[in-house]
């Protein structure tokens, strides 16, 4: 990090060469171009705009440039004009496309060029100007190597203000900038504009401006990552300079004389306090947290008074959906990278391309949430993806919606030349819908026609850039004869496409694969990619259903980190959990003792799985409903869900290793283990009720004249009746949706469901 940062205190000149027009906005100082360069010292600010007469297409940027003046000069950098005169000549008075650049100098030399389209307002203007003559405060960077590499070399030494901004140019931008103007010989500030960068931190709001501050001074051990804090406010200048104060200010402050003349940083920067400021004398810590917790009890009393007064009515209100959709409300979603389908333009665009079709209700919170995660997957897939994305409001369209069989929503189809529409049935999250788009790129199962084939599919070759979509890969083997049996798989490969990779071979020298891996025909072969290993399972007297089921468990992790998208999957196999609670990583010795008990099939009867408390933070809270407070981690534990609800817990003074959870296991089974905790048997509720909408449309409709709804039509018949234009639109967007429903869903609720039932 560069300290000559001081230097460009004294003075930089920023030239302007743009075309003279006059307006009343127009008080800049003028010089011809002989006295303007005569005026230019080392370190001093000028901004020279180089003037020809009556061009008034470049009056808009003249104002701004003249709005700029000010907030230039705070940084020393001043704006003049200078008037092209005929009987002098210059350089920078030369051809029209000269005149469209900006010049930024310091001194004589010549440090930049900008196009004027680029300075388009003050923001701009300063941002722009601030970034290149702070190259060395402000490092932009493009990758997550990058971050990393900035992270490690500044480890033990300064921290680092890291910020995402969506453009340069933007009021962010400035922001940060003038930030970094006043904190750059303090911090290293980090800057980009990739939001896949932003997203590998972690950041679900994509679309907003953000600023970490990283705590990399305090971090000796080069392995450990910097803590990070967030800023939750919006980028402003003032927000900014308050945030960096506070991370400089102590989390507590000993005060040995009268508190009443202390002054903290906080009072300093007027941040809100909630209450006024009390000073007393606690004796011990038993005092300190029963004042702390009773304030905690009223501030939560006054925000429960004041969403009585303003937001949604919590009693009443769809779901914990409801309340996100309404604190997002503000959030402006990039919707033109979505097509907007109506009566007129659905059938002509989903038979043209390859679409996938959204249909939701702009007046509903599941659906509206899920917009937000359909968008997401739309900048995902800008310019990678031949798929069309498209999304049709039921509310508006209902006709076209009840046509394609869509009496729910919010609800996802794939439309494909020459087959019928698929619905995507997974969970409604961004990931998941992702991976069905991208797995749906090939069609499934994959016909397979040589054995080296057979073996690059198996390995992972075949379709690699698919393979951090599906962890295992699918191949059924079959002799040319075996006519039923391969229609079955047929049949489940095309019930599970989107899902995971299936494939099939059924050549003459199909038993050169059934003898190397020792399986009877019919038979499949599952690939576990992540683990390096390949399983066989017969399939004689299989039905499609059946293969199905197979599929799905074993594609299961034998091992996995359970996640708020995929406790349900663990949860309907009806099998007790041994859960690792850890703080972090797994340990590897622990993950090994764990593994080697699952392939010696000691584990047959338990879903060994383990969750990360940083991953999945309501984990803490699952901890603390078995144990009243938050026990030292790791922590292993069985948790019977499913029949008579007992927690039981590792012993705490052993160490998790082979020997110690064979014989804990044993003990459980034989019963001389105690429980800790006995859940109590009670059913999994949204936490609210929801709204009846089908009632409260059948109680409009009852007060009304009866009208037909149109019936529910066949998926297979939906292109075909597609055809089928109604003459009568109006009449059409005006028919009650009664025929729809909704689903309940929430995304982050299916942790706080467990938590219910495991506490």
């Amino acid at each position: 990090m560069s300290f000559s940062f001081n230097a460009l205190r004294v003075g930089i000149s920023f030239v302007m060469m743009c075309i003279f027009y006059m307006s009343a906005v127009d008080s800049l100082p003028e010089l011809s171009p002989q006295k303007f360069f005569s005026t230019l010292q080392p370190g001093k600010a000028t901004l020279a705009y180089f003037c020809q007469a009556d061009s008034p297409s470049t009056s808009i940027f003249l104002e701004e440039l003249n709005e700029a003046d000010k907030p230039l000069q705070d940084y020393g950098i001043s704006v003049a004009k200078v008037n092209c005169v005929t009987e002098e000549t210059s350089r920078y008075c030369g051809s029209e496309k000269d005149l469209m650049k900006a010049y930024l100098f310091r001194g004589h030399i010549l440090l930049r060029e900008f196009p004027t389209d680029t300075l388009f307002d003050v923001d701009a203007i300063v941002a722009h100007v601030l970034f290149a003559l702070l190259f060395n405060e402000v490092k932009y960077i493009t990758t997550l190597e990058d971050l990393q590499n900035t992270e490690n070399a500044l480890k033990g030494k300064a921290n680092i203000a890291f910020s995402y901004v969506r453009a340069i140019g933007t009021p962010e931008h400035r922001a940060v900038m003038e930030a970094a103007f006043v904190y750059g010989t303090t911090y290293q500030f980090v800057l980009t504009t990739e939001i896949a960068l932003l997203e590998s931190i972690g950041t679900e709001d994509i679309e907003y401006a953000h600023l970490y501050f990283f705590h990399c001074k305090p971090v000796l051990d080069l392995t450990q990552q910097c803590r990070r804090t967030l800023m939750e406010q919006s980028l402003t200048t003032l927000n900014i300079h308050r945030f960096m104060k506070t991370m400089e200010a102590p989390l507590l402050t000993e005060v040995a004389e009268d508190p009443q003349q202390v002054s903290t940083v906080h009072l300093q920067l007027g941040l809100p306090l909630g209450v006024p400021v009390e000073f007393l004398v606690l004796n011990n810590i038993d005092l300190i947290v029963s004042r702390v917790e009773s304030n905690m009890h009223i501030e939560e009393t006054h925000e429960d008074e004041d969403n009585d007064i303003e937001g949604p009515d919590m009693d009443i209100q769809d779901d914990e959906v409801a309340e996100t959709v309404y604190r997002d409300r503000k959030r402006q979603l990039p919707l033109e990278l979505t097509v907007e389908l109506t009566e007129e333009t659905f059938n002509e665009t989903v038979t043209a391309s390859d679409s996938i079709v959204l249909f939701y209700a702009g007046w509903q919170a599941v659906s509206m949430a899920f917009l937000q995660s359909y968008i997401d997957v739309a900048i995902k897939l800008k310019g990678t993806s031949t798929m069309l994305l498209t999304r049709v409001n039921c509310a508006d369209w209902s006709h076209v919606c009840a046509k394609q069989n869509v009496t729910e929503f919010p609800v996802v189809k794939m439309y494909k030349e020459g087959e019928n529409p698929v619905s995507y049935a997974g969970m409604l999250g961004t990931e998941d819908l992702l991976k069905f788009i991208q797995l749906n790129r090939i069609s499934c199962p994959v016909n397979i026609t040589s054995v080296q084939e057979a073996e690059e599919y198996l390995s992972g070759k075949l379709h690699k850039d698919l393979i951090s979509y599906s962890s295992v890969s699918v191949l059924g083997l079959f002799s040319p004869t075996m006519t039923t049996a391969k229609e079955e798989f047929t049949e489940a490969g095309n019930y599970l496409k989107g899902y995971v990779i299936t494939g099939i071979y059924s050549e003459e020298d199909v038993l050169t694969l059934s003898n190397k891996y020792a399986v009877t025909l019919p038979a499949l072969l599952l690939a576990r990619h992540k683990e390096g290993k390949i399983e066989s399972i017969s399939l004689a007297n299989v039905h499609a259903q059946e293969i199905v089921q197979i599929i799905t468990n074993a594609s299961l992790e034998t091992f996995p980190e359970i996640t708020v998208e995929n406790l349900p999957t663990y949860l309907r196999l009806q099998k007790p959990l041994l859960i690792l609670f850890s703080d972090g990583s797994i340990n590897p010795q622990h993950k090994k003792a764990i593994l080697t008990l699952v392939k010696e099939k000691h584990l047959d009867s338990l879903t060994p799985c383990w969750l990360n408390l940083k991953n999945t933070p309501v984990g803490r809270g699952i901890l603390q409903a078995y144990f009243d407070t938050l026990p030292p981690l790791p922590l292993l534990a069985v948790v019977n869900l499913h029949s008579g609800g007992q927690v039981f817990a590792f012993p705490s003074d052993q160490t998790i290793t082979e020997q110690n959870l064979l014989l804990w296991l044993k003990k459980l089974e034989a019963g001389l283990e105690s429980h800790i905790k006995i859940l109590p048997a009670q059913e999994w509720k949204p936490p609210l009720p929801a709204y009846d909408f089908l009632s409260m449309m059948d109680a409009a409709t009852s007060q009304h004249p009866a009208r037909k709804v149109p019936e529910c039509i066949k998926e297979t018949d939906v292109q075909e009746n597609d055809k089928e234009q109604p003459e009568d639109k109006l009449a059409i967007r005006n028919e009650p949706t009664g025929t729809l429903r909704t689903k309940h869903w929430n995304r982050s609720n299916w942790f706080e469901e467990a938590k219910k039932q495991f506490s």
